[in-house]
């Protein structure tokens, strides 16, 4: 397992109670003392479940249960732990979309195939710390949580949207929305978009659109911008991540994405367009103008969702297909009579809310009587 920089790996057949005397025990296949992470990186399917990603975004609170076969990492399972309610918690850190399984590929017959998905999978479940909750996003490549459900665990399928072949330009755009491409043209005769920059200051810009968005619609932001400055700073000193900026002549920034990418794959981590201008048809320029600069580096395009409504459909307009995903879950007993517990509580407030109100409503004027005197 390793936990905020340190490998502290342990069997992924022994769990994390392992004590210093069974090692003699311990099998050779999951040999505990290398490290997990060779030159910087390690096997995952996507940026969210590297080290140096994990770290930026849960400094000192992520792991990874590791199974190794004759010294190489065969499988490979990361976390980060919370206490919420009393309660240890695998999940997911903000910004972090996927934090699934990964196996190396076997060869073979089908069945020997999914034979060996079962064990290395049982053997990452071995592996977990002890913990009352599990919550993570598995990667799309990974269609079999069968050996999950074997162990007690939950699932429900997500959706997010990709476009999986950004080779031809004149394609990609023929297959936008009709008014997709009305509003792209629409706006790019009042703006200027940028794609080449590095500033840390143009973060600041994206912070600031991505603040006001959660101002409109009256929610916090999910995260926090120290957080999304740490995870910049580890982004760029690998060269993995880009932001596309539209500017008026005036040089406000209209809108600004923030996207990241892997070898394979670009992603569009956050970001939006002002509401002020939000009528404008810039937000369908920069998301366009990121797709043509994925393009030049990528093979794939990924939304990173979403599933909801509305953002599904402008997703979608875009010619991105629909990929499915696991969110895949466990509550230990004890876990569950404190979430029931917890709703409970929360019902009572709620009929306390309504019965105070309707309480209210039956006063003369509507309004509570004031307490008179030092009561």
């Amino acid at each position: 397992m390793r936990n905020g920089g340190v490998d502290e790996r342990v069997a992924a057949t022994g769990g994390a109670d392992r004590g210093a005397g069974d090692e003699a025990d311990r099998d050779a296949d999951t040999d505990t003392e290398r490290p997990v992470d060779r030159g910087g990186r390690c096997p995952s399917h996507t940026p969210f479940e590297q080290p140096w990603w994990l770290e930026a975004v849960a400094p000192g609170r992520w792991g990874a249960t590791v199974v190794e076969r004759q010294g190489e990492v065969v499988a490979r399972l990361p976390y980060v732990r919370k206490q919420k309610l009393g309660l240890t918690v695998l999940t997911q850190a903000p910004l972090t979309r996927f934090v699934g399984p990964w196996l190396r590929p076997s060869e073979g017959k089908y069945e020997k195939r999914l034979g060996v998905e079962r064990e290395l999978m049982g053997e990452l479940i071995d592996g977990l710390p002890p913990h009352d909750v599990y919550r993570g996003n598995f990667a799309p490549a990974v269609t079999n949580w069968l050996p999950f459900y074997w162990a007690g665990f939950e699932s429900t399928v997500r959706y997010t949207y990709r476009i999986d072949d950004l080779s031809d330009p004149d394609r990609l755009w023929s297959e936008l929305g009709g008014n997709v491409r009305s509003r792209v043209k629409r706006a790019a005769k009042g703006v200027e978009v940028r794609t080449d920059l590095e500033s840390e200051l143009v973060l600041e810009e994206v912070l600031r659109i991505n603040h006001r968005l959660f101002e409109r619609q009256g929610l916090g932001v999910s995260f926090g911008d120290d957080l999304a400055r740490r995870l910049d700073a580890a982004c760029r000193a690998r060269g993995a991540r880009e932001i596309v900026t539209a500017s008026d002549a005036k040089g406000r920034v209209q809108s600004a994405l923030y996207l990241v990418r892997d070898a394979t794959t670009t992603y569009l981590l956050y970001g939006g367009t002002d509401p002020e201008f939000r009528s404008s048809g810039v937000n369908s320029l920069v998301v366009w103008e990121a797709i043509r600069l994925a393009s030049q580096t990528s093979q794939h395009f990924d939304f990173l969702g979403s599933m909801i409504e509305p953002v599904e459909r402008v997703n979608r307009s875009f010619g991105a297909r629909q990929v499915p995903y696991f969110f895949v879950t466990r509550a230990r007993p004890r876990a569950r009579a404190v979430f029931a517990a917890r709703r409970g509580v929360r019902r009572a407030r709620r009929e306390v809310r309504r019965g105070a109100a309707r309480l209210v409503g039956r006063l003369p004027g509507g309004v509570p009587p004031r307490p008179s005197g030092c009561a």
